[in-house]
């Protein structure tokens, strides 16, 4: 390279940025150079040399603002390396090196004519300035009068004045050019620019603790004359709170991109696959295509909100790839990338609305996950006092959904009696669907646990009902289950009957609301008061409604009382139910929060008491995120002998830590075969459903590891090859190694387990237990009658079923009710001499002694 040259142009050989507009320079991207003395050099007197590195376009508007004496680039001799550069880029250069050279000669004209009229005006003053030395030296000479002195001072004067308006005009002017120049005239804040928005979440992404991520958001918006969209900001901040409905998927997004700008679909699906992230792959493939880049940021956070408003009305294809054509040709790079993570909801930068709502304002997540409402929390912060804490206006409101508090897995009756040291309300797990009433006046709204409406079909008839199971109440917040019932048993039916079509297979079946908790009653908040008191309120104020409105069941079982609890467990396990729920009697409620306990078979000791399956490895799927370019979940089956054909089971993609994912990788590299989920791919030993095609399969089934895999159940699935065999919830509990494909479970194996899962327990149950843990009480149930039925004409089948069962509930056999309050005393039967059969005439048992202990 000559000294005297000064630019130069090359490949990006590692990521680097934009010395004009900041942002990178991928590695492999067409980048140029201004080579610059470098101010560490030790000999001033021959400087070694520096480089500031610029995107081609950048480079040239920075030229363009230079002094016409300053070194620009005139022709492609004065840039190193151009021999080098690829014949596009080199077109792409000579073309900005015209555009320059046309700018330069038409700044050079201006110039000069400005320099010409300069000179003149100077020449034209000097004469003037002549001219008055000599008019004054006549003057003074002839002793005129002061007043004909003062004449060429005023002159002089108005035109001193004429000469500075000008100037202050100019200065005017100027201001009105730069508002111009303002990229988005609309908006009055820097700090809305999407920019600028792009450039937060890298440092929120680049830190690692949490405190440090709620310290960025802090000082971002504290920073000295913020005046941008608060709300609008924490909006984009949180998309998971953003209830947008945008209709696109990853594939579908690939599909797009590859049709707008004739990319290759299956190269595009490749690098996703590596990467685990859309948002990189598409942006990596978007600065490859330079024509397709925008010069510079104009998009501000509005732009982009109202361009993924637009966006959820469109569900064809072509309207969406024409509404995603718009947003690139305005988007950088980076911004393209953060656009798509929007639409996923998922800005991937580890910090959710916790961490964003904490730095805004001390308290204000705590508000959120009462209210759900972003812009009211917002609203609340305003005006900003960053040593301020808004936790004392935290509360709830009707009509805005309270986020659910959860519970999370108890794996032993020693874990639960050590979490609830109080005593606990131990609960049926309904199988259902979590729903969230919200009473107003006479207007009723439902929520689901997503905080989104429930589809009418589903709770139509609620409104009728609740105001008469609730008569004195005003307006409430209940947490309820919504699902279906038997009315000629009592019992709730499995999940998914909710379905219209389902809804049909079950003649007598009905919609039932299984009431469980109240956060707000008569319009005062229960949140704070404990477990005990809210459901102590809702058995003094409900008159239960038979198969419509119901509280749910519950025993009171004071610390320590393992064997109560064990009885428990093996009765829900027994009749089917799904598990149990605990929750200390002193606990108040806490949205969002995982402080009850829940107990199913599949979570006690680890999964040894659910049902297992010892299944093989068929095949396996890219897993996302951190897990991208990995195999992570995979398809588990079973060998059938009589066809010699491989069938699914399930997939599973838990039950793993890390450690043990990178080593099943790193064994199985060279033991599959990958076919990108292509079904014509499929190798014919394989039975696979084209919706479960996966992206690797095993080379050889004979050489398939085999694992143990335990769920909540075995269920069936018409998704499945293996007779519609499938296991809910599936996990993995230990890598079989003592097993190889022939000693593994095969199908009719399978179809056994999955028939004695079905089955129930094969133990005597205790007087204690005798009684169904569905069945509703009849102390509460003689009284709730009382009130709803107690003679009035119209009573439903509903209502007819119901006295049915309760008759026969109260009858001499019976073991007297179990009450829902008071101390544990209170909640033991009363013993009889021979209490019911729980299987009533369907016994299958013909011992004598069992026939002398139960009646039937």
């Amino acid at each position: 390279m000559t000294t005297s040259t000064k630019f130069c142009v090359d490949y990006a050989k590692r990521v680097a940025g934009c010395k004009k507009c900041k942002q990178q320079l991928p590695k492999g991207a067409l980048r140029m150079a201004r080579l610059i003395p470098s101010p560490f050099s030790s000999d001033t007197s021959n400087p070694t040399e520096m480089k500031q590195y610029f995107h081609a376009e950048c480079l040239f508007e920075t030229l363009t603002r230079c002094r016409p004496t300053t070194k620009v680039i005139e022709s492609s001799d004065d840039i190193a390396g151009w021999s080098d550069v690829e014949d596009e880029d080199k077109n792409k250069i000579s073309a900005l090196i015209e555009k320059l050279t046309e700018l330069r000669s038409g700044s050079s004209e201006k110039t000069a004519k400005k320099v010409k009229k300069s000179s003149s005006e100077k020449n034209e003053k000097n004469d003037i300035d002549s001219n008055k030395r000599k008019r004054r030296s006549s003057e003074s000479k002839s002793g005129s009068s002061a007043s004909s002195s003062k004449k060429p001072k005023t002159g002089n004067s108005s035109k001193g004045n004429v000469e500075e308006t000008p100037k202050k005009r100019r200065k005017k002017v100027d201001c009105g050019e730069n508002s111009r120049e303002d990229p988005s005239p609309s908006v009055s804040s820097k700090f809305d620019s999407f920019k600028v928005f792009c450039k937060l979440c890298d440092i929120i992404s680049s830190v690692s603790k949490y405190t440090e991520k709620s310290n960025a958001v802090r000082l971002f918006i504290t920073k000295e004359g913020y005046d941008g969209d608060l709300y609008l900001l924490a909006k984009l901040l949180i998309p998971s709170a953003d209830h947008r409905v945008y209709n696109l998927k990853e594939k579908q997004l690939i599909k797009h991109f590859a049709y707008l700008f004739d990319w290759s679909v299956d190269e595009l699906t490749e690098h996703f696959n590596n990467s685990g992230d859309l948002s990189v792959t598409i942006r990596n493939y978007f600065e490859k295509t330079s024509s397709s880049l925008a010069n510079k940021s104009t998009l501000t956070n509005q732009d982009v909100d109202r361009w993924l408003d637009e966006l959820t009305k469109f569900t064809k294809e072509d309207d969406q790839q024409k509404h995603l054509l718009k947003i690139t040709k305005k988007t950088t790079p980076v911004e393209l990338q953060y656009v798509l993570r929007l639409i996923k909801k998922d800005l991937r930068f580890n910090a959710g609305a916790k961490h964003i709502l904490e730095g805004i304002e001390t308290g204000a997540y705590e508000m959120f996950q009462n209210s759900r409402d972003l812009k009211a929390v917002i609203e609340k912060c305003l005006p900003r006092n960053p040593a301020s804490s808004i936790v004392t206006l935290s509360g709830i409101s009707l009509g805005t959904p309270v986020k659910p508090m959860l519970a999370k897995p108890c794996r032993s009756v020693e874990e639960a009696m050590g979490t609830c040291k109080n005593g606990m309300l131990c609960e049926i797990k309904y199988d259902g669907e979590r729903l969230q009433l919200h009473k107003e006046g006479g207007k009723f709204t439902f929520y689901s646990r997503s905080l989104k409406s429930v589809q009418e079909h589903k709770v139509s008839h609620f409104s009728s009902f609740i105001p008469k199971a609730f008569p004195s109440g005003g307006d409430m917040i209940l947490d309820s289950e919504v699902l279906m019932v038997d009315i000629t048993t009592g019992k709730p039916l499995p999940f998914g009957t909710l379905g219209i079509h389902k809804k049909e297979q079950f003649k007598d079946a009905v919609v039932c609301l299984f009431v469980f908790d109240c956060l707000l009653y008569d319009g005062i908040s229960l949140m704070d008061r404990p477990i005990k008191e809210r459901r102590r309120l809702l058995e003094e104020n409900i008159n239960e409604i038979p198969n419509r409105v119901l509280l749910s069941n519950y025993q009171l079982i004071n610390h320590g009382e393992h064997h109560r609890l064990r009885t428990m467990i093996w009765k829900a396990i027994d009749e089917g139910l799904e598990g149990l729920v605990l929750k200390d009697v002193d606990s108040v409620y806490e949205p969002g929060m995982r402080h009850w306990l829940k107990m199913k078979k599949d979570y006690l000791e680890d999964g040894r008491m659910a049902d297992t399956a010892d299944l093989l490895v068929l095949g396996a799927y890219y897993g996302t995120g951190s897990k991208g370019g990995m195999m992570s979940v995979f398809l588990m089956g079973v060998y059938d002998p009589s066809t010699k054909m491989y069938l699914t089971v399930t997939k599973c993609g838990n039950g793993h830590d890390d450690a043990t994912l990178n080593k099943i990788n790193k064994e199985l590299g060279t033991k599959m075969r990958k076919i990108s989920c292509k079904y014509e791919n499929l190798p014919k030993w394989l039975s696979c459903a084209r919706s479960l095609v996966p992206d690797f399969v095993i080379r050889d089934p004979k050489e398939s590891p085999v694992w143990e895999i335990s769920g909540a159940e075995f269920s069936k699935s018409n998704r499945h090859t293996a007779d519609g065999i499938s296991i809910r919830f599936p996990r993995v509990t230990r890598i079989r190694e003592d097993k190889t494909w022939e000693t593994a479970t095969n199908l009719q194996e399978l179809k056994q387990l999955y028939e004695v899962s079905k089955t129930k327990c094969d133990f005597d149950l205790s007087d204690d237990d005798s009684r169904p843990l569905f069945t509703k009480q009849s102390h509460l149930t003689h009284s709730t009658t009382m009130k709803v039925g107690n003679g009035k004409t119209g009573e439903s089948k509903d209502e007819v079923n119901y006295e049915k069962r309760k008759e026969s509930t109260n009858s001499d056999d019976d073991p007297g009710p179990l009450t829902k309050t008071g101390t544990v005393d209170d909640l033991q039967r009363k013993h009889v001499s021979k209490p019911p059969c729980k299987y009533g005439s369907k016994c299958y048992r013909k011992n004598e002694e069992h026939l002398q202990k139960y009646s039937h």
